[in-house]
């Protein structure tokens, strides 16, 4: 199932509108972080290793809808009164306590569940440290397309994956599950993550999805991505990294330069544009770059890139 019409649209007129002011820097989505606070606490995940005293602090509400209202951005990824602004919204979870809360939500053509599947089962609860989570997760999203919710899912590929279990999530998720959408990432390594022995280089990324989707079989997934995001994980083409494109915004500000790297924040984002030095980052220029193919700061290129072509945006409408 392709982007729905009405989001396409509405993102379509909006990177129309940021080209005719030729502004050469905004948003695409904003990564919202209200809390750092988290009920798992995964090896892999530079997110949670704060003190306690920051751990227990939350955003308010109005600091949040203030923030994206100011960003300009289309689609956030978290839920609440944004909806209601007509804003995108992805609302990424674990889904532990997501079946219990169904009742807090209705669905709608701006809403959709995001819901983080690193595998099969076991792969899965290896991933997040905890046995029947995988299970919870695939009820959660049963019981949500019961109710006619738009479910998504976000998976995050390590050393320990391999082609064919690429194939094995994928094929679950798309054939037996059929979430609306599926969005895949090789894990970032952060700086502050217990596990460091995990994150994929470079050549290891682009080996594993050139080989997962040898068969052609990536044109029949339905992946939330351009297909030319799907080709630089491929290696068939490479990008710069777009960093300011999906800013994250979190109880400290908005991060610099990028959602996965923390190099201070500033109060709003047009600071965040103006006041970095975006040409020291990316491949070659900072060395926690050296290895990243995030979907955070590749994707945005990889749009930028398909609406300045006609060739690749109707490539992008087939699916191919």
């Amino acid at each position: 199932m392709p982007v729905p019409l009405r989001q396409s649209i509405r993102v379509g007129a909006y990177l129309a509108r940021q080209r005719v002011a030729r502004r050469d820097k905004f948003p695409l989505l904003v990564e919202l972080e209200p809390l750092f606070q988290c009920n798992l606490a995964c090896s892999f995940c530079g997110k949670i290793q704060y003190p306690k005293e920051i751990l227990k602090k939350r955003m308010p509400v109005q600091t949040a809808l203030d923030a994206i209202d100011a960003s300009g951005a289309p689609m956030v990824s978290i839920a609440g009164e944004l909806v209601a602004r007509r804003r995108f919204v992805y609302l990424c979870t674990n889904a532990l306590l997501m079946e219990r809360k169904l009742d807090l939500f209705k669905p709608g053509p701006y809403f959709a569940w995001a819901v983080h599947m690193d595998g099969l089962r076991e792969r899965h609860d290896a991933s997040v440290e905890r046995e029947g989570v995988f299970d919870k997760a695939v009820s959660a999203i049963r019981a949500a397309q019961e109710r006619g919710f738009r479910v998504t899912t976000n998976t995050t590929f390590f050393t320990h994956d391999s082609p064919q279990t690429v194939r094995q999530v994928l094929d679950f998720l798309n054939d037996e599950l059929r979430v609306d959408q599926m969005m895949i990432s090789p894990a970032y390594a952060y700086e502050k993550a217990p596990d460091q022995d995990h994150f994929l280089g470079v050549e290891q990324t682009r080996a594993l999805f050139r080989e997962a989707f040898a068969d052609g079989r990536r044109r029949r997934w339905r992946l939330n991505h351009t297909p030319l995001f799907l080709d630089f994980l491929e290696g068939k083409v490479d990008f710069p990294c777009t960093a300011w494109g999906i800013p994250s915004y979190s109880i400290f500000g908005w991060q610099r330069p990028c959602y996965l790297m923390a190099d201070g924040y500033t109060k709003t984002y047009r600071e965040l544009v103006e006041t970095t030095d975006w040409d020291s980052y990316g491949r070659g220029r900072d060395p926690r770059c050296d290895n990243c193919m995030a979907h955070c700061g590749y994707e945005p290129t990889a749009v930028l890139a398909t609406t300045h072509s006609l060739r690749q945006s109707l490539r992008a409408i087939a699916g191919r």
